[in-house]
């Protein structure tokens, strides 16, 4: 079993930068690929960004430039640093993490608890 704990929502002013943190524990994989996600009210949950185990990323559109997906293998953790950030960034946002695939935008096996960001004009 993985679990995946997250922190550093919180609420910014547009234009502002806030850095997510996701730690993973339990019966992690050797090698994985996490995800970020997010989910705004009524809205079908999105892909944000995802990072592989080699290192290489994937981002959305809609955050690329923005968003800046890493990792500490040794601490089990992923960050997403988001600056410029904007009203519609406002969202829940969650990690999940899978075996190390190259597809990267689906088909993960554990999430997070999910934490909100909110982002005001």
């Amino acid at each position: 079993q993985v679990q995946l704990v997250e922190s550093g929502g919180g609420l910014v002013q547009a234009g502002g930068s806030l850095r997510l943190s996701c730690q993973a524990s339990g019966r992690t994989f050797s090698r994985y690929t996490m995800g970020w996600f997010r989910q705004a009210p009524g809205k079908e949950r999105e892909f944000v960004a995802a990072i592989v185990w080699s290192g290489g990323t994937d981002y959305s559109d809609s955050v690329k430039g923005r968003f800046t997906i890493s990792r500490d293998n040794a601490e089990k953790t992923v960050y997403l640093q988001m600056n410029t950030l904007k009203p519609e960034d406002t969202a829940v946002y969650y990690c999940a993490t899978k075996l190390d695939t190259l597809v990267t935008r689906a088909l993960y096996d554990y999430w997070g608890q999910g934490t909100q960001v909110t982002v005001s004009s």
